[in-house]
């Protein structure tokens, strides 16, 4: 991930955090580090930051970020090619890694409360490769899925017909 991504991305957890229900500007970051951190640090500095044109940060910046987004300053820089955020082990086996996958998918998408439920819901049964296969199968089956959503869960098919829900 580089570190534009990466700095989006905390704006994103921090307005989450802040109960905002999406990430916080980059002018809400520059205000924000000025009022709780007594430093300032501009909107167009963040900008070129995330746009990629300044790819690395002096390291006042780079102590300042850390401290207000609480995280090491070393997370702070580009990962190096071919980076793996995420352990990997034969010992845990394939299924083991597409729990992980699909935990850290339910996170990225917690805006979407049924999304974030669902991938949970299958991170958590006992064999999430059957039920994604099964899912693989059902989409197969032309109808299929909107046949069993309207028995399973027939409150979500009337909400998408009249366009206030799914």
């Amino acid at each position: 991930m580089k570190l534009g991504e990466k700095i989006r991305y905390l704006r994103e957890v921090e307005g989450t955090l802040r109960g905002l229900d999406r990430e916080i500007s980059q002018l809400e970051l520059a205000r924000l580090i000025g009022k709780e951190m007594g430093k300032s640090i501009s909107q167009s500095y963040l900008s070129q930051i995330e746009s990629g044109a300044r790819p690395h940060l002096t390291n006042g910046t780079r102590m300042l970020l850390a401290r207000f987004f609480k995280v090491h300053p070393g997370y702070l820089v580009d990962d190096p090619e071919g980076y793996q955020n995420e352990l990997i082990s034969d010992l845990g086996g394939l299924e083991d890694k597409l729990d992980l996958w699909l935990v850290s998918g339910a996170e990225r998408f917690r805006r979407d409360p049924a999304l974030h439920r669902a991938l949970l819901a299958i991170a958590r049964h006992k064999d999430s490769r059957m039920c994604l296969t099964l899912l693989s199968t059902i989409l197969d089956n032309p109808g299929l899925g909107e046949r069993l959503m309207e028995v399973l869960k027939p409150e979500v098919r009337r909400k998408g017909k009249n366009g206030s829900g799914v």
